[in-house]
């Protein structure tokens, strides 16, 4: 089980500290992800990391604003943004799966989600 928490409102320009906690599985076996779904638009994909955090991957468009971490002994993965923007409002969502990939249906576990919204 995945369990995400951190989103809320916060104006343009401010930060934000997501974080999601693995239970019931062995979380350092897995790469750890974070994808987002804005209204009408399709998931896409954030940032990802791997077990050993020798790997990381982000998207062009938070590069440089969002950074991924991970803490394998709390079974926990973080997702720190700042300089948000309008355009990063969306549903973000943790994912585990096997992969340092972009793509979503190579996760295998995801979390519920939690409400990032910046006002501008």
């Amino acid at each position: 089980q995945l369990q995400a928490s951190g989103g809320g409102l916060v104006q343009a320009g401010g930060s934000l500290r997501l974080s999601c906690v693995v239970s019931g599985r062995t979380f350092s076996n897995y790469v750890m992800a974070w994808f987002r779904q804005a209204p009408g638009k399709e998931r896409e994909f954030v940032a990802n990391m791997n077990w050993s955090r020798s790997s990381t991957n982000y998207a062009d468009s938070v590069k440089g604003r969002f950074t991924i971490s991970r803490d394998n002994a709390k079974n926990t993965v973080f997702l720190q943004m700042n300089s948000l923007q309008p355009e990063d409002t969306a549903v973000y969502y943790c994912a585990a799966g096997w992969f340092t990939d972009s793509a979503s249906n190579r996760y295998s576990y995801w979390g519920q989600g939690t409400q990032v919204t910046v006002s501008s």
